[in-house]
């Protein structure tokens, strides 16, 4: 099985503008392609998965990869899948989350000569005369294709700003701008992106001539990594700083049923042969399902140690309950107690387990909080600071767990 076969058999590809040749340019690792990302946050997430094991995939088949950081692109902001405009970043914030993102990355790809490249798209249209890219862009575009993209429909309910509407011009050029200087002959992205990709594929042809082979392949997925149940990642990151070792693992751990081998499948790089034997897997078989892709995506993350922490710390939790070694935990101070008391509402707040005050109430109204196995039915209720001294564990719902200690 060529890889392109594997990327279709773990159900990774949504469309294609030329099968054929893309086929056989995977399948013989003569693909330079790239993959885009806006830094609008300074860290990447759960939803950015399938992008990072697609890259190291097509790597390990000898194709380079091109992790495109969007620091152009996200001075404008991608009008994709959204009801409102994404917030303005300046330069330096975006500067900022390119290299955080570049960290993370090296988990995936390997980077160097000859191997993948990161690239930001600031280099080239920052660089852009506004009426020279009219002339030599903005002419191969019709305004009534793109009024009709998929990626813009949402936005015209609510009013698509003329910042907005230049996204998919200069997503386009790119393609384009790296198609002729480094080579690049393929792009990947979500499938919410195909209107915009197919633009550049277009763009191409008609400034370099038909025969210019560029091609297009979209995910299954959209570009936050949704349409795959609980892998819509966009509040669990990939630093360690903004969700733990732990919750990662939980996050994945509590996949529903339906989704588990799906994710296993598209995500993991466990063998077809073993996954296709997990297919028939019932109940409780399920939950190791579910171990086995939490254990293996933290792994891949946060590296093995830190994925056995997670699975032997949840794995005791849900058990026996007694060993917390490894659960989240805030250290509590003398200065968040007042008379030797914290109470409840701030105790959430200080563990980050509630943003408000607001919050944490209608948690506590709705039955959802539990501390040191008693349910919690009164806001106004308070702790002493000794119950902190050996670790009170405060539990969210069912599944999110968390430890406060002095």
């Amino acid at each position: 099985m060529g890889v392109y076969e594997e990327l279709k058999a773990r159900g990774l590809i949504a469309q294609v503008t030329n099968e054929e040749e893309i086929r056989e340019v995977i399948n013989n690792g003569k693909a330079t392609f790239y993959i885009g990302f806006d830094c609008t946050a300074d860290s990447l997430t759960a939803g950015h998965f399938m992008a990072l094991t697609l890259m190291k995939r097509l790597q390990m088949a000898g194709n380079k990869p091109i992790a495109l950081i969007g620091g152009g692109t996200t001075l404008i902001g991608d009008p994709s899948g959204r009801s409102d405009m994404r917030k303005m970043l300046t330069k330096e914030d975006i500067d900022h989350n390119a290299e955080c993102f570049k960290q993370q990355m090296e988990r995936f790809i390997e980077f160097g000569e000859g191997k993948a490249m990161m690239l930001n798209n600031a280099d080239w249209l920052l660089q852009l005369n506004y009426v020279d890219l009219l002339r030599e862009v903005g002419a191969c575009f019709s305004v009534n294709n793109m009024l009709r993209a998929e990626c813009y429909k949402q936005r015209m309910e609510k009013g698509l700003s003329f910042l907005e509407f230049n996204y998919m011009i200069m997503q386009s050029y790119d393609f384009y701008y790296m198609f002729q200087h480094y080579g690049c002959n393929m792009q990947f992205g979500g499938d919410d992106q195909w209107s915009n990709m197919l633009g550049g594929t277009e763009l191409i042809r008609r400034k370099l001539g038909k025969d210019a082979h560029a091609m297009t392949i979209t995910l299954l997925t959209d570009s936050n990594g949704n349409k795959m149940g609980k892998t819509a990642g966009n509040a669990v990151w990939l630093d360690p700083n903004k969700t733990s070792p732990f919750d990662f693992y939980q996050y994945w751990r509590n996949v529903g049923d339906a989704d588990v081998l799906k994710c296993i499948r598209m995500l993991t790089f466990l063998p077809l042969e073993q996954i296709d034997e997990m297919s028939t897997w019932e109940g409780n078989q399920l939950n190791q399902a579910k171990e086995i892709l939490a254990f293996e995506l933290t792994k891949m993350v946060h590296g093995e140690e830190e994925a056995q922490k997670a699975q032997e710390g949840a794995r005791a939790l849900f058990g026996a309950g007694t060993n917390t070694a490894n659960m989240p935990t805030t250290q509590l101070t003398e200065e968040d107690f007042a008379d030797d008391q914290i109470a409840v509402l701030d105790l959430l707040m200080k563990t980050g387990l509630a943003s408000s005050k607001g919050e944490g109430r209608r948690l506590i109204q709705q039955g959802g909080l539990t501390v040191a196995d008693e349910k919690v039915t009164d806001p106004n209720k308070t702790f002493a600071k000794t119950a902190f001294e050996q670790g009170l564990v405060i539990k969210k719902g069912k599944k999110v767990f968390h430890k406060a200690i002095v």
